[in-house]
Parts: C-alpha cells; structure tokens; sequence
C-alpha cells in the first residue's frame, strides 16, 4: 500500500483525509518536515528560477518518498509543475485536490461588496490527466 504525503499550505480537512484513505487507498498520510512547510510555504515571488531553490524540497522527496507513492502538490503554480515533474521521473504520483466553489454575494449599507467562498472537496486528480 502507497503512503500520501502533502505539499501544501493547508491542513486537509476530514472529506480530504477521507477520500485519502478510500479514493488513493492510502494508509499514511505524513506532513514534510518543518524546513521544507516553511520553504514550500514562502516561494519568493521575484525568483526568476525557481529550481535551485527547491533543490532541498527535491531531497527530501529524493529520501522519504518512495515509487507509487502519493504526493499531494499545491501552491505556487510553477514550482508545483516542477515538483510533479520530479515526482513522475521518481515513480511518485503527484495528485491535486479539486474542488467546487461556491460564492454567496452580499451588498452592505456603505455600498461595498462582500464576497464569502465555500470550497467542497471532491476528489484527487493526478497532474497530467
């Protein structure tokens, strides 16, 4: 059986962790390590090339990931491209979250707009398909 291990921002939430378990049928979901959160967390946005800067993001994958693992890749959108690429040379599936949205509009006295999102998770897709 396949471990997931998350490459993003957030904490799953319950159907998340729930269709880990049934939809991938995993049997462990593991969080990196704090360095590669907070690396992963903080893409410099004026980084021309972003390679050089996940080499560590690479290693760790490279040393605890193993072929027919998941990896769950969100956040900025070229170094998610990157990790995936590495992820399928490694034999690891990089997989994303999909989800529907929902917008409730609200007009308030001072004639601003509020806009509300509620995002529902539906399933893991795998990057590529």
């Amino acid at each position: 059986m396949a471990d997931l291990y998350l490459l993003f921002n957030h904490s799953l939430t319950r159907q998340q962790e729930q269709s880990a378990y049934q939809e991938l049928g995993v049997r462990h979901i593991h969080k990196p390590p704090p360095e590669i959160r907070r690396l992963w967390a903080a893409i410099p946005p004026r980084q021309k090339e972003l390679r050089p800067i996940l080499t560590p993001v690479f290693s760790w994958m490279d040393q605890e990931l193993s072929p027919g693992d998941f990896l769950l890749v969100q956040g900025d959108f070229g170094a998610c491209c990157l990790v995936a690429e590495h992820a399928e040379r490694a034999g690891i599936i990089p997989v994303y979250a999909t989800t529907h949205r929902q917008a409730k509009e609200r007009h308030t006295r001072h004639g601003q707009v509020k806009i509300e999102h509620t995002f529902e998770h539906i399933r893991f897709r795998r990057y590529g398909r």
